[in-house]
């Protein structure tokens, strides 16, 4: 696995175009919603081994994952996804769902459609030219976009949507 996967703030800023997400992720903005006409996104997301995202849906947009290194579980409604290079995954609109970066680090395209994902990060990761090893994430501005492109956080990293069900949350 690449240097960029033990360390998201060593890669090439992508001109202007990667921003890292604390020191566990770093995105690269293929092409943003305005440049597609507001028909989708497509970012390339790089994980470090282990990295795990909020149990969390989304209320205005469709995920779709293509692992090209590495590999991701995907916890997906009542299903678990293993991907591998290679391996692609939609995630619809409202399924609670969570990801980690498998133990050697992830690396996949992500297209939302209609966009979202790309404005995300955009205005809540930092530029890859500014961030250093010890780069955080802005929790309060993440969770204030995340809203507000509808994506609605239900449970901490760690959490898969079965919890939801043991918690009578369901």
């Amino acid at each position: 696995m690449s240097e960029a996967i033990q360390n998201p703030a060593a890669s090439p800023t992508g001109e202007g175009r990667t921003f890292v997400l604390g020191t566990e992720m770093r995105t690269t903005i293929l092409t943003t919603g305005e440049e597609t006409g507001g028909r989708f996104d497509v970012t390339d997301s790089v994980q470090v081994p282990g990295a795990r995202t909020p149990l969390h849906l989304h209320t205005r947009y469709e995920e779709r994952l293509y692992v090209t290194e590495g590999s991701l579980t995907v916890w997906l409604g009542e299903e678990t996804h293993r991907l591998a290079p290679g391996d692609h995954l939609t995630i619809p609109l409202r399924v609670p769902h969570a990801v980690e970066s498998g133990e050697e680090g992830s690396r996949a395209l992500l297209i939302t459609s209609p966009p979202g994902f790309a404005e995300l990060i955009a205005r809540t990761a930092t530029p890859a030219d500014q961030a250093t090893d010890t780069t955080e994430i802005d929790l309060e501005l993440f969770a204030r976009v995340s809203e507000e492109l509808g994506d609605v956080v239900l449970g901490p990293p760690g959490a898969v949507p079965a919890d939801l069900e043991r918690d009578g949350a369901a």
